[in-house]
């Protein structure tokens, strides 16, 4: 449970109808094995799995009721010394009606009975005939001979005392097909993590609508739901049952088993990103729950857990920026293109311009940049000899970038220019008294900064608008020339990652049409990143390379989602890494440019605050306009400090 993780299990026993004692013991073994095989701190079972769902008319019957209450306390004293919160569904009189009920046990105690609040009676259900619907609120405590009295009703809270974080709450089947589902109460009043005890029966189709509907309801609410339901055993007369089991995260499937499949779904839930992401959102408004049973509120019932390490076996994204599967990568690039390109039309349609400067370097970011602005006049149906491409051949500058800037312009049908830089950074030297053969950092940034001057000035020239190249891991790094290549007057990959650049980059390759265009784009993508600021080796090869300097761009684009997107501290950040990149990288090397991120996140900070516009892509975006507005003078020492005490 360290680092906000709790691991779950949505579990699918074997069930016979009506034989308690057979479905108690069914029903331990399988939280047995949840509890010492998955290491599960939750586990949840089916709906009335201590007598099966299909009882039908035998609900009637006081034997298989006074059987059900026995082979509820028979479970929680057997389940004493797991550490868990167990969920069984179980039906329970009180008050002269029959409920269809959520039992929640831990430490050998019935903590809480909670009643489905929608009850079906149409096509194949009539749970009506034997079932009272439970009335909102909370109802009252039932005196079990039990030490605690037991919380009854549809608003409890179960709050874990070693995990402050963990709030759990449930809802029965049903509930989460209805128009207001109890959960959204419940997790409006705070509940981090719904558990749903089902039966629903397996019909063409409705495996597919029910995952929909667990992982949109987890999105909704911002929260964890953990979903488990009957399995074949259940099956009888005109219904069958297939036991598909979930758990779900913010929209996203942790762990699902197939319809007829095992029965069992284990994934650990990260509830601190949960409260996080909660945190951020204005539109998510908790309200305290009302404390006592008012019948109004939700009554807190607590439980603990022992806070043991949790051995992560869900999957981390290592590229969380680009999609895995090829067609979903696809439609990622077009929608980041697009999105890109159009921001760009409306820019110079808006400053009436018909012109377009763009310093192109051979490298992947002014290629992207180039292709994002030929999309763009496109677009508007102006004349691609209103793309001004200007090579700027520099002390560092290689015959393979530059061929392939000007190769590329060519192809594109763009106007290119080329403007040495050489002799007007010497006469810059001599100016301001700089050593040629010092390659120090005013060596470089005099290239960058006088780069940017020519392109500025050939838009005034020609009336035209200067387009930024610089991409979102820069920009987090801060490898960005201060007032060189870090200006421009419309920023087209300011919100693209690097490790998405490069797929943009290989999608328009792949996907052009033109042979000439595309091989010139496959030599980009295998050419080294590199700013070529310092003399080429020997061989004319490019003797700076970006990632020797400032670490993998794929490890900093995966601590950017983790630091800006999900809110992780420091050493969650490492742990996650070590996970997603242990393969790849020692653990060593992650912590290693870990720091070095996080360093220059910080001191860099200055450069963000001045940004020019550029279109937002993702859910990641460093603009001081939008997603970060953080103060230029902040500290790292917290952060760093924690990473130091790893």
């Amino acid at each position: 449970m360290r680092d906000g993780f709790v691991k779950v299990a949505a579990k699918t026993p074997e069930v016979r109808v009506a034989d308690v004692a057979f479905n108690v013991e069914s029903c331990l073994n399988v939280v047995r094995s949840a509890c010492l095989e998955d290491e599960a701190k939750i586990v949840v079972l089916p709906e009335l799995c201590i007598t099966g769902y299909t009882c039908e008319d035998l609900f009637w019957q006081d034997a298989l009721l006074d059987a059900a209450q026995r082979g509820l306390f028979s479970l929680a004293d057997q389940t004493a010394d797991f550490d868990a919160l167990i969920f069984v569904g179980v039906p329970w009189r009180v008050n002269g009606k029959l409920y269809n009920c959520a039992a929640a046990l831990c430490a050998g105690e019935i903590l809480a009975l909670i009643p489905k609040t929608h009850v079906p009676n149409y096509n194949e259900f009539y749970e009506m005939r034997h079932f009272a619907p439970a009335v909102p609120g909370f109802q009252c405590l039932l005196d079990l001979s039990q030490e605690e009295p037991v919380a009854f009703g549809t608003n409890v809270l179960l709050h874990c005392k070693s995990m402050p974080e963990l709030v759990v709450a449930a809802e029965v089947c049903e509930d989460l097909w209805a128009p207001n589902p109890p959960s959204i109460s419940h997790a409006l009043a705070g509940a981090t993590v719904i558990v749903n005890l089902s039966a629903s029966n397996a019909i063409v189709g409705k495996a597919a609508y029910r995952r929909a509907l667990v992982a949109g309801q987890s999105a909704r609410l911002v929260c964890g739901y953990v979903y488990t339901s009957a399995g074949w055993g259940e099956s009888t007369t005109d219904v069958v049952f297939a036991g598909h089991d979930m758990v779900a995260e913010n929209g996203a499937m942790l762990a699902e088993s197939a319809p007829f499949g095992p029965g069992s779904a284990v994934s650990e839930l990260d509830v601190s990103a949960i409260v996080q992401e909660r945190l951020r959102m204005s539109t998510f408004r908790t309200a305290p729950s009302a404390m006592g049973p008012d019948g109004q509120g939700y009554l807190e019932v607590s439980f603990d857990l022992g806070r043991t390490e949790t051995r992560l076996t869900r999957h981390v994204d290592a590229r969380p920026f680009v999609p895995a599967d090829g067609a979903e990568r696809d439609a990622r690039c077009e929608d980041v293109f697009s999105i890109q390109a159009w921001g760009l039309a409306k820019r110079l349609d808006h400053t009436h311009s018909s012109c377009a400067v763009i310093g192109v370097s051979g490298g992947l970011d002014s290629t992207l940049a180039l292709l994002v602005t030929v999309r763009a006049f496109d677009l508007l149906g102006l004349d691609r000899q209103g793309i001004i491409a200007v090579t700027m051949p520099g002390f560092g500058t290689t015959e393979r970038t530059h061929g392939n800037a000007t190769t590329l312009s060519d192809a594109l049908g763009v106007q290119l220019r080329e403007v040495s830089i050489a002799a007007a950074v010497r006469q810059h030297f001599a100016d301001i008294g700089h050593d040629e053969s010092i390659h120090d950092v005013t060596y470089e940034n005099s290239q960058a900064r006088e780069r940017t001057q020519i392109i500025m000035d050939i838009a005034n020239q020609e009336g035209g608008l200067v387009i930024g190249t610089g991409d979102l891991s820069e920009l987090a790094l801060g490898w960005a020339t201060y007032n060189g290549d870090h200006m421009s007057m419309y920023g087209v990959n300011g919100g693209v990652p690097k490790t998405l650049v490069r797929h943009l980059v290989r999608y328009v390759a792949d996907t052009c049409g033109n042979e000439a265009e595309a091989d010139i784009l496959y030599d980009v993508l295998d050419t080294p990143v590199s700013p070529e600021l310092l003399p080429a080796n020997e061989d004319g090869t490019i003797a700076q390379q970006t990632e020797d300097l400032v670490g993998p761009y794929e490890l900093h684009d995966f601590y950017l989602y983790q630091v800006l997107r999900r809110g992780t501290t420091p050493r969650k950040v490492y742990r996650l890494a070590c996970h997603a990149w242990g393969d790849v990288y020692d653990s060593t090397t992650i912590l290693a440019w870990l720091k070095v991120f996080y360093r220059r996140f910080f001191n860099q900070q200055f450069k963000r605050s001045c940004l020019p516009d550029g279109p937002k892509v993702g859910s990641v975006a460093v603009s001081p306009r939008g997603d970060l507005r953080m103060p230029s003078d902040a500290v790292s020492r917290l952060w760093l400090r924690e990473l130091e005490d790893l």
